[in-house]
């Protein structure tokens, strides 16, 4: 019964895929045929991986519009090579203008950060997002609800990846050369779809505080 059910699983991947392509096969705007020649996109995107939240459906844009990093909790560590080497292709070859940092109400990593409980290998990667629970431990602590506790860190984390992201070497170095480069933290409601501006946008390296900004 199991391998049957996987059989099925993976034959609806591949009826998924034939339907993609007779629906290529039918437009006929060329857009497919000019995207298969090279990208364009504006957008990038650094997304939490949960299957919940696809880039392109929330923000209602096509195929080649938006360039996509997705990890565990849309974490910017500033050691992570994965991260690091799409922004610099995003920002240094594709020339993006809008890098969004997604976060997610409802995100299992945050969640699982803010408890005492052991997951794997992951808990190395929610150390960082204890990290920001500690800088911001009072604000949290002081809020009754788990679920609301939750719900702030998750804003908080989107804020503190935001100034992380602009403490770059890759933006920062973008930012003297251009000046049509912004960084944005958002947050997603599942349930509704909508996608929340935090107010926590930088376009230049001016707020970041001398220690962070560079010559």
């Amino acid at each position: 019964m199991e391998n049957k059910e996987l059989e099925l699983g993976f034959q609806r991947i591949k009826q998924g895929n034939k339907d993609w392509v007779d629906f290529v096969s039918k437009d006929t705007t060329g857009r497919f045929q000019q995207l298969a020649k090279g990208q364009n996109p504006e957008i990038l995107w650094i997304g939490c991986a949960d299957s919940r939240v696809p880039a392109n459906e929330i923000t209602g844009t096509k195929p080649g519009e938006v360039f996509v990093h997705r990890n565990i909790a849309n974490m910017v560590i500033h050691a992570d090579m994965s991260m690091l080497s799409v922004l610099d292709y995003a920002v240094n070859v594709l020339k993006i203008k809008q890098v969004i940092i997604a976060g997610h109400y409802g995100c299992g990593g945050v969640a699982a950060a803010l408890s005492r409980q052991q997951f794997g290998i992951i808990d190395n990667w929610l150390c960082h997002i204890k990290d920001v629970y500690r800088i911001h431990a009072a604000e949290i602590d002081a809020i009754d609800e788990h679920e609301k506790k939750v719900d702030r860190l998750i804003e908080l984390n989107v804020k503190e990846q935001v100034f992380n992201l602009c403490t770059t070497s890759i933006i920062q170095n973008a930012w003297k050369e251009r000046n049509d480069l912004a960084v944005h933290g958002m947050v997603i409601n599942i349930g509704t779809g909508e996608l929340t501006d935090l107010g926590c946008t930088f376009t230049s390296n001016d707020d970041l505080g001398d220690v962070f900004a560079y010559k």
